[in-house]
């Protein structure tokens, strides 16, 4: 089962992933972008674990709903909205319940990816932060390192896509040939739960 505890790991260890491959993610945003989202997502990141360590939420969903709330009020561009709709949506599907399981962790963040795609207007194949997710909720419940391969396939399949949605949509045939920086960040979140974990390959923890 997965504790309060847990969450704030995968938090923080969201924050350090992110931090450590900042300078990659605006490199991706550059080609097809604002050159902003590592920067960004940074800044973001490195705000939640200071407000977690600041408020110390005592639920799984609290940690991941405040999470989503600080993103949104301190991250520019789309992926305030996005990431933080994303955390705060899962967080809600969790509910007040001290401890969750792996497989209730992969339905409310399943819940967590479809209110993104509903603000979004995006789906699979749409060069989106979407790519990495969908494949990764989809087997998260057997184990976090699983989910987190998936995402990377995802994130690496949008390489040859046109980018339909977002900025990166208005550069047409141009977006070809770059993988999206949504989905590459997208990756950092799910392999965060590996490292959360404490194991190779995640799982019931």
């Amino acid at each position: 089962m997965l504790d309060t505890d847990f969450f704030r790991r995968w938090m923080d260890a969201t924050a350090v992933a992110v931090g450590r491959e900042a300078d990659r993610l605006t490199a991706l945003d550059a080609a097809i972008g604002d050159a902003d989202h590592g920067s960004n997502m940074r800044r973001g990141f490195t705000a939640v674990s200071d407000v977690l360590e600041k408020e110390a939420p005592t639920t799984p969903g609290a940690v991941l709903t405040l999470a989503g709330r600080q993103l949104i009020s301190t991250v520019g561009g789309a992926s305030g909205p996005l990431y933080g709709t994303l955390l705060r949506r899962t967080g809600k599907a969790l509910g007040d319940a001290q401890e969750v399981s792996t497989d209730q962790l992969a339905d409310a963040l399943g819940a967590g990816v479809a209110a993104v795609a509903q603000l979004g207007g995006a789906h699979a194949g749409d060069k989106t932060m979407l790519d990495a997710l969908l494949p990764a909720v989809e087997v998260l419940g057997a184990s976090f390192g699983e989910a987190r391969d998936a995402a990377l396939a995802g994130a690496l399949a949008t390489v040859p896509l046109r980018a339909r949605k977002g900025r990166a949509s208005y550069l047409g045939e141009r977006s070809i040939g770059h993988q999206d920086p949504g989905a590459a960040s997208a990756v950092l979140l799910v392999g965060a739960l590996v490292e959360a974990s404490g194991t190779s390959g995640g799982g019931d923890a």
